[in-house]
């Protein structure tokens, strides 16, 4: 009888403290609820706060606090120490400021702690370095300020500490770490040398500092990596390039002299004419009884079937103001040679200027290749590049579209990285991807069977104020087929086999590395740290699975600390597009009144 009411005692104590202990975590929640605000005030308080968003709790004890883009502002209170068997805690992408509560050196179990994108500041507290078991720090993206701790050694599992995009000052420490896989301090105001110990990480990790040592300059100012050089070397390579630029000027110059009496034609260079192009001279005459020289008189007739008459045929009802003579004649600026062909910016004498794409390897017959561009032609979207002629030939095939002076969205994003590049901020991404994302809806509304086939940033074309124009829909049924699909540019769904048949859900896919793109400001096939390793959509998914967020968006977006939330929707919506498998994967339809829900939240916020 003794023994069952001791068990029976035993048992009423331990339900007693598992109570006290979630009681404890609820009070501590409840701290932080009433201190920062946002969206945990939606928090259902007449539930168990195991229950509660961003909550995760193991045995009744809270375990996990993931809150990241919640709209959390203001400091943080003396509290979330007391959630004492806290593994994982993240703040990141709120508005948080103030200094790092001193009640944080009580979480003992934590293990990985994500506080970028806040306006966190004062000194990093050294007592963060006392957690023996932390192994993720992520304090990038602050206004952390004084110097890096000495304790950091402290910290004997710590695996990943980023700091970049603060206000640190002073020199590295002597960080030894065997631990330490991932370092980021770039872009603070630290100087001085590189502690050997750290000589093997990549540039990156140090760049926007006054620093020098391996991997950067050394510091008596020569490379790092390579031996030193003598004054004589050093002179002697000096003197050797001079004269090797001299000699090369005077190659060019007596080259000049030769050909300057040939009548020679070039292909793609500017200004050149369009007609070097080079289409058989054979097919090239028949057409000047139509032109006489007036704008309207060269109209060409949509019913014309044979090549050799030398005819574009138009779409639309807009006035015919050149013909194929005037098109020839145009000079002519290379754009850029894509995967179905050159595109080039043709300026005709009467001061029109179009996009002339030259295809290759285009393997249909006129009659179907007629067909197809009467599809392509009959579409009509603001957010499509609207083909506007065509011509055939057995050996040319032309498409002339509407030029777009402001580029893509490849050259926006990647093309310049100097000190004049004009920043994309959030509102003109967003916009670009609702654009985009409409162009292909509108593409996928008009059959099962109509797809892009080839999306990607090249082909999202902007007018002058950055409205997204998406090209090049419609061409991939004309090339040949391929056995192995070239999936080096990222944007290809791991499903495509042919090159020729790709599904509406393939798009899908194709779009959401757009996306993805448009987050990060990284291109696909540059995507990553190293030179092998996965694409761009596992490696977003797998940075989002450890926390490390701050290394997904784009630096140029981290500085919009009011639309967080946003990113983070529109980096989950990229996931889903990118899904494994097509079934997974949202209808364009779905994708784009969820991007123009977060647009119009976002515009109510501003």
């Amino acid at each position: 009888m003794k023994l069952i009411v001791f068990s029976l005692f035993l048992w009423a104590t331990l339900v007693v403290s598992v109570s006290s202990d979630l009681a404890s975590d609820r009070a501590a929640l409840l701290a932080l609820r009433a201190a920062v605000g946002g969206r945990i005030r939606l928090w259902n308080l007449s539930s168990s706060p195991c229950s509660w968003t961003g909550v995760n709790c193991v045995q009744n004890r809270v375990v996990e606090l993931r809150l990241p883009g919640m709209g959390l502002s203001g400091q943080l209170p003396i509290a979330i120490g007391n959630l004492t068997q806290l593994q994982t805690l993240s703040l990141r992408f709120n508005a948080l400021s103030g200094s790092i509560p001193s009640d944080f050196a009580k979480l003992t179990t934590l293990r990985n702690l994500y506080l970028q994108g806040n306006g966190f500041s004062g000194q990093i507290p050294g007592f963060l370095f006392t957690l023996q078991n932390l192994i993720r720090l992520n304090l990038a993206n602050n206004n952390f300020s004084g110097t890096i701790p000495e304790s950091v050694n402290n910290s004997t599992r710590l695996g990943t500490l980023f700091l970049e995009n603060n206000h640190l000052s002073g020199s590295i420490p002597d960080i030894e770490l065997p631990s330490l896989v991932q370092l980021n301090v770039s872009f603070n105001q630290l100087n001085g040398s590189i502690p050997k110990g750290l000589s093997g990480k990549p540039k990156s990790a140090f760049q926007g500092n006054s620093l020098c040592g391996k991997p950067l300059v050394s510091c008596d100012g020569t490379e790092s990596s390579g031996s030193k050089l003598s004054g004589g070397a050093i002179a002697g390579i000096v003197i050797g390039c001079v004269l090797g630029v001299l000699l090369v000027l005077i190659l060019l110059i007596c080259l000049c002299r030769r050909e300057g009496g040939k009548k020679t034609k070039t292909k793609d260079i500017a200004p050149a004419k369009l007609a070097e192009i080079e289409i058989p001279a054979d097919k090239a005459a028949g057409e000047s009884d139509n032109k006489n020289g007036g704008a309207l008189s060269g109209v060409v007739k949509n019913d014309a079937k044979s090549s050799g008459n030398k005819k574009l045929v138009f779409f639309g009802n807009a006035p015919r103001v050149f013909d194929l003579e005037d098109l020839l004649r145009a000079s002519a600026e290379v754009l850029g040679k894509g995967t179905f062909g050159t595109a080039y910016k043709a300026t005709l004498d009467m001061g029109v200027v179009v996009a002339v794409k030259r295809l290759k390897d285009v393997v249909v017959s006129e009659k179907e290749f007629k067909e197809k561009m009467e599809v392509v032609g009959a579409m009509d979207h603001q957010n499509l590049v609207p083909l506007r002629a065509y011509y055939f030939s057995a050996d040319e095939k032309l498409l002339v579209y509407d030029y777009m002076s402001t580029g893509s969205l490849s050259a926006l994003l990647h093309g310049n990285k100097g000190a004049g590049r004009t920043p994309l901020n959030w509102d003109t991404r967003s916009s670009i991807a609702l654009g985009a994302a409409k162009g292909i809806a509108y593409l996928h509304s008009k059959g099962p069977g109509i797809s892009h086939g080839n999306i990607k940033s090249s082909n999202i074309l902007l007018t002058t104020s950055y409205e997204a124009r998406v090209s090049d829909f419609g061409l991939a049924q004309l090339s040949g087929p391929t056995s192995t699909p070239n999936r080096v540019d990222g944007y290809r769904a791991p499903e495509v086999t042919d090159a020729r048949k790709v599904s509406q859900k393939a798009d899908v896919y194709s779009f959401g590395v757009l996306l993805l793109e448009l987050l990060t400001g990284k291109a696909p096939t540059h995507a990553l740290t190293n030179e092998e390793g996965v694409d761009l959509p596992r490696w977003v998914q797998s940075v989002v699975r450890e926390e490390w967020t701050a290394e997904v968006f784009d630096l140029e977006l981290l500085r919009y600390q009011n639309v967080e939330e946003d990113m983070v929707q529109l980096l989950q919506l990229a996931i889903n597009c990118t899904a494994q498998y097509p079934d997974k994967r949202p209808a364009m339809d779905e994708v784009t009144s969820q991007i123009e829900e977060l647009c119009r939240s976002s515009d109510q916020r501003t």
